[in-house]
């Protein structure tokens, strides 16, 4: 059952991640919390289990997302550059102050960013574009809490990352090339903080930390085959009511995590 879900789940999340752009970790950390916990996982660390397998499953998926963009030319590698050793040291902290969360108030935490994340897309809400880059300090910062925030909910960062490059005056199309590109560092320093931080937690067999290797494995294979279906219907599908009808799936998710 545990292996029909993760099959399933990868195909969800990579035909979003095409057909919307956007990234798997809000459908990926609520399904894998429900599934821990039927199997059976500790109590007391299934939201970090969760989390953390969602952030290692994003590694491959933005290998992939990124090298499609490149080719396009859409990535702004300078950006990427300079927001990274932020985005580094936040998904760092990110992990070490999920641990320090019980998984019950890591829950409530991740259901009520769900639900302003679905506000935000329901509305389109979008930041005025400023038009003034920030410095090295600015963009270190941003990178920081860009990464903190998404390590601590298992996510690419892509709904933090696009505003924040929108709000710097870049177009909407390089906006999220660039943020796919920065979900990599997130994905990549985030999981292996959430390895290092729960060594010694007790969990299930084939797991590292608070990874469980057999539903990393499924779901990034399948993620990857259905991506390029989600990116073909993506020329055929009315986008905003796509985008408005996820956004009242995310709300319900949100709900259920805060009322559960």
């Amino acid at each position: 059952m545990s292996l029909l879900i993760y099959l399933l789940l990868g195909s969800i999340v990579g035909v979003l991640a095409g057909l919307l752009g956007v990234g798997g970790g809000l459908v990926i950390v609520p399904v894998l919390a429900g599934t821990f916990a039927i199997a059976g996982f500790p109590a007391e660390t299934i939201m970090h289990f969760a989390v953390g397998t969602s952030l290692a499953t994003i590694v491959p998926t933005s290998l992939s997302s990124v090298r499609a963009h490149h080719k396009k030319a859409a990535v702004l590698w300078p950006w990427f550059r300079s927001l990274t050793p932020g985005i580094v040291i936040g998904a760092l902290l990110g992990a070490l102050v999920a641990d320090q969360i019980p998984s019950d108030q890591l829950k409530i935490f991740f259901g009520l960013f769900e639900l302003i994340v679905a506000v935000q897309l329901f509305w389109g809400i979008k930041p005025h574009a400023t038009g003034e880059h920030h410095g090295p300090i600015g963009k270190s910062i941003a990178g920081t809490g860009i990464g903190l925030v998404s390590a601590v909910v298992g996510i690419g960062g892509g709904t933090m990352t696009v505003p924040y490059l929108l709000w710097n005056k870049v177009s909407t199309q390089k906006a999220v090339a660039t943020s796919s590109a920065c979900g990599l560092p997130i994905a990549v320093a985030g999981a292996a903080g959430f390895v290092l931080t729960g060594w010694d937690a007790s969990g299930p067999d084939y797991s590292s930390g608070y990874i469980y290797w057999p539903a990393f494995v499924v779901i990034s294979i399948t993620s990857v085959v259905f991506a390029p279906l989600g990116a073909h219907w993506a020329h055929k599908i009315d986008g905003v009511k796509l985008k408005k009808g996820f956004a009242l799936f995310l709300f319900v998710i949100g709900l259920r995590m805060l009322l559960s």
